[in-house]
């Protein structure tokens, strides 16, 4: 008999080492020490080849992707989070991964387990990547297993897996399950409630898990009470915030400076400032007086809700509570009053925290200097700019194109152009913005020379001048009175080479807005005999343009052009030639165009597909139901124009009989929407379009018949050739 100590003993993970699987983790000597996860897809890193090579910074390429999976393995993620997990809870996710659904086969699996505790189930429950049905599922299995009862960390963890989903109802649900389960829930199982609504801003969320507070006889802390004001006053429900705070008062409970500020800031949004000043009055008898980091808050909030009034008045509180107020607390006030256009106040508190010695931040000085040059005072935003620059600041990209607009606007040109020149010397990188308001000067004052200086200039920074050319003229046209001069600009520019396709296209689709359709057709010329390339905006112009004066062929050979391209016209096109082609009796072609156009476009008209909408219910031969369509379209604030009367006469003469279509026609003679010269025109097209529609229907059974032929060799000539 061999001795004791050399005895086999069965493999066992107490006495030592064990095959290692993917799923039973490998353990080194004691009880569960130096757990290793084995993953089949990871790589080894001893045979890997960046282990064995040394790393050389000279040879490293940043841009490259070295080390880097092409593809990421899609357990990865799975075996980071497992490492987490004990091995028992590891057990369990993996078999959920597994199944991927509640049924027998996991149930099996689950009931091999010996004993199932409360922390092995949250652990479980925690875990990110499980699916909440089998995760509900699991939760109901562990509590009907013997000898298990679950405990507080079990809910809260349901509760958190429940909201990690989105089905936050089902969470709120959590605290009736505990109380059928014989577990009162407590103020924290309300708490995680309520902060999971509030992160979220469900206010109405927030306010329904109180509600349940007060059934289950729960009462918050100023903590919690806080917390659930400030969720409602954040989304807009300050009404119901303030029957919170009657329910706290009603509690006995002592107010914080937190919970006061929550509700003025509430307040202050709302303009109430009656009731701020009240709660202020009662955070000093029953607190401490407000600091500036309070009255800075509710100065911030009036600001942006345009309250000037009301922070005047919180201002003047402050000084009557011998609060002085820091440099923050004057930033967001002179700020404020600046966007408001209240200027000369923020300049007042401006030479006061210049009496106090304060260090102004160049946020000040660039939002006064940028509302005096809104006002016209280019004088004192001057001296603002030098008063900066003596305090040791240098002044931002956005404070010197402010005060070159100021310049142009008084017409001082050159001074603007000198502050142009400072903003290259000083490496600013100047824009668009920057120039733009000197170019738009020397072309109101017929400055051509300089213009092509300036725009030279810009080249030698490396500018993109063909971009900034159509910005220019973009921004002219935008006026008007400005059309005409932006024309001449480009006349000049023209011959320095200074133009481009869209910017004949800008002008184009300006001069058709402005009524000039022939000029802008003169431009079309100009460019097909240039040696550039009209593209699909310049087509989609003409058409607008050759519908305009009656050429339709002319713009239907636009529309092709474009087609070749393999491009899409724009709306206005589609608009402008579908009402041309109906105007000319072509219904057949519009309404195959209004079809192209809802196909190709993303977003087509809306009257387009009310078109579609009469055509299709054209079938039923009622005009009444037809009527009805129009009026839905009346209602939505879309008045019919020949294309819909068009498509009527199309849907009728297709689907329906003349009397119908005339019935309807005259309904709308009666309301007021039709003359009485458009009805006996579209009574002349409906006439028309009938005969057309029953010629190509005698042809059709001709040509099915086989009678064409016979017809022909008889000598008729009613049939095409």
């Amino acid at each position: 008999m061999p001795p004791k100590s050399a005895v086999q003993h069965k493999p066992y993970f107490f006495y030592g080492h064990r095959k290692p699987t993917q799923h039973r983790p490998t353990v080194q000597g004691g009880l569960f020490s130096n757990r290793q996860t084995i993953n089949p897809n990871r790589p080894n890193p001893k045979n890997s080849p960046s282990s064995s090579a040394n790393f050389e910074l000279q040879k490293w390429d940043p841009d490259g992707n070295f080390g880097l999976k092409s593809q990421k393995d899609p357990s990865h993620e799975f075996f980071s989070l497992a490492q987490r997990l004990s091995p028992i809870g590891r057990y369990i996710v993996d078999s959920f991964r597994k199944h991927k659904s509640w049924g027998p086969p996991l149930v099996a699996e689950l009931n091999r387990l010996r004993r199932v505790t409360p922390k092995l189930v949250t652990e479980v429950l925690k875990h990110p990547n499980i699916d909440p049905k089998i995760s509900s599922k699991f939760f109901h299995w562990a509590g009907k297993q013997k000898g298990y009862r679950h405990d507080f960390s079990c809910y809260n963890a349901f509760a958190y897996g429940l909201n990690r989903v989105n089905q936050f109802r089902a969470a709120d649900q959590v605290p009736e399950l505990m109380h059928m389960q014989g577990k009162p829930p407590s103020e924290k199982q309300f708490e995680i409630l309520i902060r999971m609504h509030g992160d979220a801003n469900r206010g109405l969320r927030v306010y329904y898990v109180y509600e349940k507070m007060k059934k289950f006889g729960v009462k918050p802390r100023v903590f919690l009470y806080n917390r659930i004001m400030d969720a409602l006053v954040k989304t807009n429900h300050l009404d119901l915030a303030m029957s919170v705070y009657d329910d706290f008062k009603k509690d006995g409970l002592v107010e914080e400076s937190m919970t006061f500020m929550i509700l003025i800031k509430g307040l202050c949004r709302l303009g109430r400032m009656d009731e701020v000043f009240e709660l202020l009055g009662r955070m000093r008898e029953n607190l401490c007086k407000p600091d500036v980091f309070a009255y800075t808050a509710m100065v911030k909030i009036l600001v942006a809700e345009r309250n000037l009034d009301g922070c005047s008045k919180v201002w003047e509180e402050m000084q009557q509570d011998a609060v002085e107020p820091d440099v923050i607390a004057y930033s967001t006030y002179i700020t404020g009053l600046c966007k408001i256009n209240q200027v000369d106040k923020g300049y007042e508190l401006f030479k006061e925290m210049k009496q106090k010695n304060y260090l102004i931040d160049r946020a000040i000085y660039g939002s006064l200097i940028e509302s005096f040059v809104a006002n016209g005072e280019v004088g004192l935003a001057c001296d603002l700019l030098k008063d900066l620059m003596d305090s040791g600041y240098r002044a931002d990209l956005a404070i010197y194109n402010s005060l070159i607009e100021g310049f142009c606007n008084a017409k001082l040109i050159d001074r603007a152009y000198k502050l142009f020149q400072i903003t290259v010397q000083e490496d600013l990188q100047p824009d668009f913005s920057t120039v733009r308001p000197i170019l738009v000067s020397y072309a109101e004052s017929k400055r051509m020379d300089e213009i092509c200086k300036l725009l030279e200039e810009l080249q030698r920074l490396s500018y993109c001048i063909r971009d900034d050319l159509s910005k220019f003229f973009i921004f002219m046209v935008e006026k008007d009175d400005r059309i005409m001069i932006a024309l001449e600009v480009f006349e000049y520019l023209k011959e320095k080479d200074y133009c481009g396709v869209p910017i004949y296209n800008i002008l184009m689709e300006a001069l058709y807005m402005n009524g000039e359709v022939n000029k802008a057709l003169t431009l079309l010329s100009e460019l097909r005999d240039s040696d550039y390339e009209p593209d699909s905006s310049t087509y989609s112009n003409a058409v607008q343009c050759f519908v305009e004066v009656g050429d339709v062929q002319e713009a239907c050979n636009c529309y092709n052009r474009i087609k070749e391209m393999s491009l899409i016209p724009s709306v206005a096109a589609y608009r402008s030639l579908v009402k041309g082609l109906c105007k000319i009796g072509q219904i057949d072609p519009a309404m195959m165009l209004i079809r192209d156009c809802l196909g190709n476009v993303a977003s087509g008209p809306i009257e387009f597909k009310y078109i579609l909408t009469i055509i299709h219910v054209c079938k039923m031969n009622d005009a009444e139901k037809v009527m009805k369509v129009l009026d839905e379209m009346l209602e939505e604030g879309y008045s019919p124009d020949n294309a819909v009367y068009c498509a009527v006469i199309s849907g009728m003469c297709k689907h329906g009989t003349i009397e119908e279509a005339r019935k309807l026609f005259a309904n709308m003679r009666k309301r007021k929407h039709l003359t009485e010269a458009d009805l006996v025109v579209y009574d002349e097209m409906l006439i028309d379009h009938m005969k057309k529609k029953t010629a190509d229907l005698v042809l059709s059974g001709l040509k099915f018949f086989g009678l064409e032929s016979k017809l022909k060799a008889k000598g008729s000539t009613l049939l095409p050739g």
